[in-house]
């Protein structure tokens, strides 16, 4: 198993993994090859795939904003989970953040996603109760669909 830096051609790969993934949700115009590679420009070294013979089982898409990191569509594809893959995976973008003088990164993970939590939870990442998230959508047409 290889984890590496993700890059634009990891793309088709990476978006079939997300396809796989139960409860997903993928958006439109982000999740798009233009918006992923967006992404990936402002932040060239922090988001991670994990490779297994050629073929993505795994992807972390990670980035900053100068002051905090943050991670994005974490994923392991089920066959592979539980031998330490996403483990791994955070750890690499972890170390790239903070080579970047990032102190503290966050994530956001569905309240029903019962396997990230537990996953979250066993490697130490703590819960925030002291806190609310909001949003705003800047575009109506950038739609989430989430996998089922």
């Amino acid at each position: 198993m290889k984890i590496r830096i993700m890059t634009i051609e990891d793309y088709d790969q990476v978006y079939h993994l997300w396809k796989t993934i139960h409860g997903f949700g993928i958006r439109s115009i982000d999740d798009s090859r233009e918006g992923v590679e967006r992404f990936l420009k402002r932040n060239p070294t922090t988001s991670v795939v994990a490779e297994e013979d050629g073929k993505i089982v795994g992807c972390i898409l990670c980035g900053h904003d100068g002051r905090r990191g943050c991670f994005y569509h974490v994923c392991v594809e089920e066959a592979y989970r539980k031998h330490g893959i996403g483990r791994q995976m955070v750890a690499a973008s972890m170390r790239a953040l903070q080579s970047e003088g990032i102190n503290k990164v966050s994530l956001i993970a569905f309240t029903q996603n019962d396997i990230g939590n537990a996953f979250w939870n066993r490697i130490g990442w703590t819960k925030r109760e002291d806190l609310n998230y909001y949003d705003f959508t800047l575009n109506e047409e950038n739609i989430t669909v989430f996998i089922e």
